[in-house]
C-alpha cells in the first residue's frame, strides 16, 4: 500500500507514482497520482459514499469508469469557478483540485433530505402530474416555492466566469470518434495512406480499454501497444490527436461538434490559455468507435455504494492501482463480466462468488472459478444487495430457490454491453436489434458515417483491431486516398457470449433502472398500467434517460421491463431517439468569446477614429456605435449641442455618417422584377441612374422597413435599408429569391461593410460636396436633380458613388466611397467645409430633422403597423402582386378607424412632450377603454422653438386642429396637444430640389 491510500495496489495501473496530487473532497485532504481521476483517486483513500440521488437522496457510490457514470456528480472548484454536475468518473486529478458532493444537507452522510424516501409511495412516476393540482391557492404560496428549492443538483457560481472560452474550426478526410483498439487501427489505417485524420476521444490518455485490461497485443501488453500506436500517429504530419475531447453531436454537411477540456485537469488556465475549446470538425468521412456502456441489472438495492459495474471494476485495478473493494461477490449474465474474477483475483481481492443468471458456465470460466476456489452460482441470481451507505452484503437466490447471504464490500454488476450508437443516430439514422449480443446496434447510417469495434456490437479485442483496420482503409480510401489493407495486429482472443438478463423480480428492497433520476422498476411498471407505454411516453411521464447519463447505463434496461410488461419484443417496443449533445457541454464552451461587449460587439462606423477625435458622445444603435452627437466645451448639456447641429444644418452645411444603413447590391436580369415583388411600391419602372423610396411588407401585411433602391444599371440595384434592420432584410431577401421565386434570374450581394457613406445636408450642401466630387462630374440641380444617383470619383480618383436624396429636409447628398477610405472622406469634408461653417452632427441631430419633416423612423414602422398607418398607403401599387399585399388588405387592417401617423405640438408652447404618451379626447377619463393611440417620435424643434411628436391618433385625418390630451401615466404627464401635420419644416417641399 502507499502512504495513506489504503485502497492503492502495491504496484499496476499506468498512473505516475513518482507525482503525488493532493485533493480535496467535502473539506477532507487526500493524496492521489497523476494519471488518476478523481473517482479512482477517492477509491484508493477508500471513499466510496460520493453522491445523493436527486428524487429520494439515497446514499450513491461509484458505478462505472467513464462518462456514462449517473451518481458521481460533484462541484468542482469554488467561486467563480464552481462547476456543478461535473462527472467526477471523467475529471483528471491536479494537484488542489477541490471537489464537494451536492443535493444533501447539512452533510453527504446524514442527508435529511433523504426523508425522502420514507415519501416513494408519493413521489412515484408522474407525481408532478397528479399533485400540487389542489387547492389551486396553494400552487403560488407553497408548491412552486418548495419545489424550487428542492429543485436542482448543484450550485452554480454567482459571479462571472474569469476564464475564457475558444473556438475553432478543422477539416480533415477522416475524422475517427474513440481511441479504443477499433479507433486507434483505424487512425493508423487512415494515417498512413497520407489522409488528414482527426483522431478524438473523450480521455485524458488515448487507449480506450486497452488501457483498462490485462491483455496481450503482437507480445505487448495492451496499454504498451496502445502508446506505441499513439506514439506512431503523433508523429504522422497528416493525424491530429485531440486527447480531453468529446464529439458530442453530428450535424449536416459532414459537420461534427466537438469540446476540447484544454485546462479543466488544470487548477486554472494559464496564461492566455482557454479552459475549453469547441471544436466545429467538418469531415469528409467519419469511424464512430465510442466503443460501448456496460448496463447494471435491475435488483434490490442496485443503487449501493460499493456495487459497481464490471468494466469499471477492471479499470480502477488495470489502469489506475486501486482495488475497489476487499471482498467481492461478482452478478453477471455474460462472460466478459464473469471473467472479472481474473482481475479482481489478481489484485488481491477475495471473490466470495461467481453469479451468473445463465444456467452453464462456460467451462474455461468455470474451470478458473474453481482454481480460485470461488463459489459459483449457475442459474442464481443476486436479489438484494444488503447495506446503506456502503454494501455489506449479498443475497443470493441460487437455481433452485434457496437463499444465502455473502457478506461483501464489493458487489460487480455485469448485465451485457449497449454500443454507443447515439452519433449514428444524430442524422436519422435508425439503430437496430441484434439477439445474439442483446444490444442495440447501428442500422440504417448517414452518408460517410461507419462504425467499428465495440460501437458496432464487436466486442471481442481481435474484432475490434480487424474492425478499425478495415474501416480505416476504406474511410481514407473513399476520401480518395491510396490506403492499402494494413496488417492486424495479433491478440488473445476471450469468449464473449451474453444472455439477455435485465430484470431480477422478487426484491424485498427497492430495484433501480435510472440511478439519477430514481427511477424504479415499479415506476416502470406503473407507467405501463397508466397507458404510457411508448418508449416515448415512458421516458417523459417516468424521467427514465432524462438525466446526465441521457439513459447509456438505464435505456435498454428500462425498454426491456416494458416489453415484458407489455408482451412485445424490444425491438418492437422501440428505443428513445437520441440527440446532441452526446454529454454535456458547458455553456461557455457554446459561447466562447461572445460574453460581455462580445455577445454582442460593436461594430465601428468608418468615421469612428474622426469622430472620437472630436469628442463625440456615442451610442448604440443597433449593431453599431454610431456618433450621438458632437459637444462643444462651452456647450452646457446634449440639447445645446444637438440644438447648434440642427442649426448648422438648416442655415448652412453640415454632415452625418450613414454608413450603418443596411446596403445590399442586387444584380440580374430579374432584379427589377424581384424588387417589384418585395416592395409595394413599382421598382422595374425605375429610370437608370434614378432612386425611389420604397416600404416592403411582413407576409401578414405589417411594415417590414422602408429604404431607397438605386438603379445603376439596366440589371443592376442598389438597396438600402434602415440600420437596424439590415440583417433582417437580407433574410428576407435571401428567402424570397431562395424559397418563393428560385427561377428568378437574380443575385443577392450584401455590401453594408463595403461603403462609407455620408450624408451631406443644408442649403450650401452643393458647394461642399463639389469640392469632394472629381471633374468633370457635374452635382448641379440640372447634372444630378433630386433623386438622381451615379457613379463617380472623388478626392482625386476614388471610385465612389453620389445619391441626391434627402432624409433630413434639406438640400442633400449621400456620397460613399469605399469603407476603407472613409476616414478620408470625413476629414476631408471637414478640411473642405471649413470656410463653409460645416457642422458635423450625429444621429439625435439626424433624429430632430427627420421628425421636424415628418418622416418615419424605428418608432413608426414597429412591428405593428401598416404602410397606411405610417401615411405610405398612396404608394402601394395596384398593379402588381408583392409580398403582404393579400393579408394587408384585411379588414382590420384597413379599417377607417385604425390610428394614422399624425403630427403633434403642445398647446402652451413651453411643455415639452414625451413619447409613449397615450391620447384621449380632452373631457375623457384616461383610461384604456378611450385610448385614441400614442406618440411615437418627439424632439424639441429649433426651427420651431417648441417641442413637437409624431403618433397615432383614430381617424386623424379628420381632426387636424382638434386639442386632445397626451397623458403618460408612467412619468406623471398630462398634457395639452394639437392634432397638426406631422410636417414641420417645408411643407412645399422647396428646399428638397434647389
Amino acid at each position: 500500500m502507499s502512504g495513506n491510500q489504503a485502497f492503492r495496489l502495491s504496484k499496476g495501473g499506468i498512473v505516475d507514482r513518482s507525482k503525488l496530487l493532493r485533493f480535496s473532497f467535502d473539506g477532507m485532504e487526500y493524496d492521489g497520482y497523476a494519471g488518476d481521476t478523481l473517482t479512482s483517486a477517492l477509491l484508493a483513500n477508500g471513499v466510496h459514499l460520493v453522491g445523493r440521488s436527486f428524487k429520494y437522496h439515497r446514499p450513491r457510490g461509484i458505478l462505472s469508469a467513464g462518462s456514462e457514470d449517473p451518481n458521481a456528480l460533484v462541484e468542482l472548484r469554488s467561486g467563480a469557478r464552481r462547476e456543478p454536475n461535473t462527472k467526477a468518473t471523467t475529471i483528471e486529478l491536479y494537484d488542489g483540485l477541490d471537489a464537494t458532493s451536492q443535493n444533501r444537507f447539512p452533510s453527504l452522510r446524514l442527508d435529511l433530505m433523504a426523508v425522502n424516501g420514507l415519501l416513494s409511495p408519493v413521489f412515484s412516476a408522474g407525481f408532478y402530474y397528479k399533485t400540487f393540482m389542489w387547492p389551486a391557492s396553494f400552487w403560488e404560496k407553497l408548491y412552486e416555492p418548495m419545489i424550487r428549492r428542492a429543485a436542482g443538483l448543484g450550485r452554480a457560481a454567482m459571479e462571472d466566469d474569469p476564464d475564457t472560452y475558444d473556438k475553432a474550426n478543422a477539416f480533415c478526410d477522416v475524422l475517427v470518434v474513440g481511441a479504443g483498439p477499433a479507433g486507434l487501427m483505424a487512425a493508423l489505417a487512415a494515417g498512413r495512406s497520407g489522409a488528414r485524420v482527426i483522431l478524438a476521444d473523450e480521455s485524458f490518455t488515448l487507449g480506450g480499454r486497452l488501457l483498462a485490461e490485462n491483455r496481450t497485443v503482437d507480445g505487448k501488453s495492451s496499454a504498451d501497444w496502445a502508446k506505441s500506436a499513439v506514439a506512431e500517429l503523433s508523429a504522422l504530419p497528416n493525424v491530429r490527436l485531440l486527447p480531453r475531447t468529446t464529439v458530442f453531436g453530428a450535424y449536416d454537411g459532414g459537420t461534427f461538434g466537438a469540446v476540447e477540456r484544454v485546462s479543466d485537469h488544470l487548477l486554472k488556465p494559464a496564461e492566455g490559455q482557454p479552459r475549453q475549446r469547441l471544436w466545429r470538425i467538418v469531415a469528409k468521412q467519419v469511424i464512430a468507435a465510442q466503443g460501448s456502456t456496460e448496463r447494471p441489472i435491475v435488483f434490490g438495492n442496485n443503487d449501493r455504494p460499493g456495487v459497481m459495474l464490471a468494466s469499471a471494476a477492471r479499470t480502477y485495478i488495470n489502469r489506475h492501482g486501486v482495488a475497489p473493494g476487499r471482498i467481492a461477490v461478482v452478478f453477471s449474465s455474460n462472460d466478459d463480466g464473469a471473467s472479472t474474477i481474473n482481475d479482481l483475483a489478481a489484485a488481491g481481492i477475495t471473490v466470495a462468488a461467481l453469479v451468473d443468471a445463465r444456467p452453464a458456465l462456460p467451462q474455461a470460466i468455470k474451470s478458473r472459478a474453481d482454481a480460485l476456489g470461488i463459489r459459483v452460482f449457475s442459474g442464481g441470481v443476486v436479489s438484494d444487495a444488503i447495506g446503506r451507505s456502503r454494501v455489506k452484503g449479498a443475497r443470493v437466490v441460487d437455481a433452485s430457490g434457496g437463499v444465502h447471504s455473502i457478506s461483501c464490500d464489493l458487489l460487480v454488476v455485469s448485465g451485457g454491453f449497449s454500443p454507443n450508437v447515439q452519433i449514428t443516430t444524430h442524422l436519422g439514422g435508425r439503430s437496430q436489434w441484434r439477439d445474439d449480443i442483446a444490444a442495440f446496434v447501428p442500422g440504417t447510417m448517414p452518408k460517410n458515417l461507419a462504425a467499428a469495434g465495440a460501437a458496432n456490437g464487436s466486442f471481442s479485442l481481435a474484432s475490434c483491431l480487424a474492425e478499425g483496420a478495415r474501416t480505416g482503409s476504406a474511410a481514407a480510401a473513399s476520401a480518395g486516398f491510396d490506403a492499402k489493407p494494413v496488417a492486424v495486429p495479433s491478440s488473445d482472443d476471450e469468449p464473449s457470449s451474453v444472455a439477455a438478463f435485465w430484470h431480477v423480480e422478487g426484491a424485498k428492497h427497492k430495484a433501480f433502472v435510472d440511478f439519477q433520476n430514481d427511477v424504479t422498476a415499479s415506476d416502470v411498471a406503473l407507467a405501463e398500467r397508466e397507458g404510457y407505454r411508448s418508449v416515448e411516453h415512458l421516458k417523459r411521464y417516468t424521467t427514465l434517460g432524462m438525466a446526465t447519463d441521457q439513459g447509456r447505463t438505464s435505456g435498454v434496461n428500462g425498454m426491456a421491463i416494458m416489453a415484458r410488461l407489455t408482451g412485445k419484443s424490444i425491438p418492437e417496443t422501440g428505443i428513445t431517439t437520441a440527440r446532441p449533445p452526446y454529454t454535456p457541454v458547458s455553456l461557455g464552451a457554446l459561447a466562447g468569446e461572445h460574453r460581455g461587449k462580445h455577445f454582442k460587439p460593436f461594430r465601428l462606423t468608418p468615421s469612428h477614429n474622426w469622430a472620437k477625435s472630436q469628442n463625440a458622445v456615442f451610442v448604440e444603435a443597433g449593431l453599431w456605435l454610431r456618433s450621438l452627437y458632437f459637444p462643444k466645451p462651452f456647450e452646457k448639456d446634449a440639447l445645446t449641442s444637438v440644438i447648434r447641429e440642427v442649426n448648422g444644418v438648416r442655415n448652412g452645411v453640415g454632415f452625418c455618417d450613414v454608413s450603418t444603413l443596411g446596403k445590399v447590391e442586387v444584380h440580374g436580369a430579374d432584379a427589377g422584377k424581384f424588387l417589384d415583388r418585395v416592395y409595394i411600391n413599382m421598382m422595374s419602372t425605375l429610370q437608370v441612374g434614378k432612386a425611389r423610396y420604397g416600404a416592403m411588407l411582413r407576409e401578414d401585411g405589417i411594415m417590414m422597413d422602408d429604404g431607397t433602391a438605386a438603379r445603376f444599371a439596366e440589371d443592376r440595384y442598389f438597396v438600402t435599408t434602415t440600420t437596424v434592420n439590415a440583417i433582417k432584410v437580407v433574410q428576407h431577401l435571401e428567402l424570397c429569391k431562395q424559397w418563393h421565386w428560385p427561377d428568378l434570374d437574380v443575385q443577392i450581394i450584401p455590401s453594408t461593410d463595403q461603403w462609407a457613406q455620408y450624408s451631406v445636408a443644408g442649403p450650401r450642401a452643393r458647394e461642399l460636396i463639389s469640392r469632394i466630387v472629381d471633374k468633370p462630374y457635374d452635382v448641379s440641380n440640372e447634372g444630378l436633380p433630386y433623386m438622381g444617383v451615379a457613379e463617380i470619383t472623388a478626392l482625386g480618383g476614388l471610385k465612389a458613388r453620389i445619391y441626391r436624396l434627402s432624409f433630413s429636409g434639406e438640400l442633400a447628398y449621400e456620397i460613399a466611397v469605399p469603407a476603407r477610405h472613409g476616414d478620408l472622406l470625413a476629414r476631408s469634408l471637414m478640411e473642405k467645409g471649413a470656410d463653409l461653417g460645416v457642422t458635423p452632427y450625429g444621429t439625435e441631430a439626424l433624429g430632430v430633422m427627420r421628425i421636424e419633416k415628418g418622416h418615419v423612423g424605428g418608432p413608426e414602422i414597429n412591428g405593428m403597423t401598416t404602410a397606411a398607418d405610417v401615411g405610405l398607403g398612396k404608394m402601394a401599387s395596384k398593379k402588381k402582386d408583392y409580398i403582404g399585399r393579400t393579408l394587408s388588405e384585411r379588414s382590420g387592417l384597413t379599417d377607417a378607424d385604425r390610428p394614422r401617423l399624425i403630427g403633434f405640438r403642445p398647446v402652451d408652447r413651453a411643455e415639452r412632450l414625451r413619447a409613449g404618451a397615450h391620447f384621449v379626447n380632452r373631457n375623457a377619463e384616461p383610461t384604456a377603454a378611450n385610448d385614441q393611440g400614442y406618440l411615437t417620435s418627439v424632439a424639441y424643434s429649433p426651427s420651431n422653438g417648441h417641442w413637437i411628436g409624431l403618433g397615432f391618433l383614430k381617424n386623424a385625418e379628420s381632426r387636424m386642429g382638434e386639442i386632445v390630451r397626451a397623458y403618460d401615466p408612467v412619468r406623471g404627464g398630462d398634457t395639452l396637444v394639437e392634432v397638426v401635420s406631422p410636417i414641420f419644416v417645408d411643407s412645399e417641399g422647396a428646399r428638397l430640389r434647389v
